[in-house]
């Protein structure tokens, strides 16, 4: 059905992300609106269950929680707990851990932007150059696969390889016996973030060339026949057509990994660090799940509440901050 389509035919004629591309994409989507909202529909449900309907819990960063299950349900047990106003954030900003948390995620996020946010779009176009098509899926399987393997799965390959008896550790002693006692690799703190960094491209980066190759896909290909006739070789064609080309995507992209920046990925960090490289390695996000799920005292979910409130508002600020940057920049935002 979609590829008789006038509408879709149209769409490939016009440049990836451009205004009129758009507004076709619109077009198409409402065209075949009930097949797109039987498809969106579980994912929604779950987005609308698991984001939407836990958004009142917020409040109970402003209170010293007690849970309670009155005859008003819900209400009660939102609101019985006594209210202390922004008492939970004035504590937040004088804990020391909270500040360690707070810095360490900044810094692995930023490391994680700056060096991996890149790797995709240079592995895309690197792939894009091969000519054999059999061997140009082969190495997106091949890059993509690890994206399916989840951070457990990952964190045993890890300390499998690089812990204490380790194949790496094994191969190095070869050329340096002294290793045996003094290998420390997974508990070094001035490896473990570089170690997180290059893990996560590993992991990630083969998956997220999927949208830059889909963009790339969309140039049109009488371009690159122009240039070459014009004497273009491989790398001005690369810069001032493939990259033009994929702009939009690049900054939609960079715009979402600011938004996140609060978020170093719990997962792996969860399960990679230990606490030789606490100091470098305790996010916002472990943060939060020590003092909910593994403190020895009282549970104080309104305090951890407050610590994912500020964590959820800074992200947002970024979001928009990046946004209206890019825009002054003469590029098209998120909004």
């Amino acid at each position: 059905m979609f590829g008789n389509s006038r509408l879709l035919s149209q769409l490939h004629m016009l440049p990836f992300g451009s205004k009129e591309w758009r507004k076709l994409l619109v077009k198409l989507v409402w065209k075949y609106k009930w097949i797109y909202l039987f498809m969106v529909a579980p994912a929604l449900s779950l987005v609308i269950l698991f984001r939407y309907m836990p958004m009142p819990g917020i409040m109970l960063s402003f209170e010293t929680f007690k849970p309670s299950f009155g005859k008003s349900g819900i209400y009660d047990f939102l609101f019985s707990s006594k209210w202390v106003g922004f008492q939970q954030f004035r504590r937040m900003l004088n804990e020391a851990d909270f500040w360690r948390a707070f810095w360490n995620t900044i810094i692995i996020s930023l490391m994680k932007l700056l060096i991996g946010f890149p790797f995709p779009i240079i592995l895309s176009l690197m792939i894009n150059e091969v000519r054999q098509r059999r061997y140009k899926r082969f190495l997106q399987t091949v890059y993509t696969f690890p994206h399916f393997l989840s951070w457990v799965v990952v964190a045993g390959i890890a300390l499998n390889l690089f812990g204490d008896s380790g194949a790496v550790k094994k191969v190095f002693m070869i050329f340096d016996p002294s290793l045996r006692d003094t290998w420390n690799f997974l508990y070094n703190s001035s490896v473990f973030r570089w170690f997180l960094v290059v893990l996560d491209i590993w992991k990630e980066a083969g998956w997220g060339t999927i949208l830059y190759l889909a963009a790339i896909a969309g140039i049109d290909l009488s371009l690159y026949e122009a240039a070459t006739m014009d004497g273009c070789g491989r790398i001005k064609r690369i810069w001032h057509i493939t990259m033009p080309g994929i702009i939009s995507m690049v900054v939609i992209l960079f715009i979402l990994n600011v938004g996140g920046i609060m978020n170093a990925n719990f997962d792996q960090v969860f399960n990679l660090y230990s606490s030789p490289v606490f100091s470098v390695g305790d996010v916002i996000d472990t943060y939060i799940y020590r003092l909910s799920f593994q403190s020895t005292t009282t549970m104080d979910f309104g305090f951890t509440t407050a610590v994912g409130s500020l964590k959820t508002i800074i992200n947002f600020a970024l979001l928009l901050a990046a946004n209206s940057t890019v825009r002054k920049l003469g590029y098209d935002g998120i909004m």
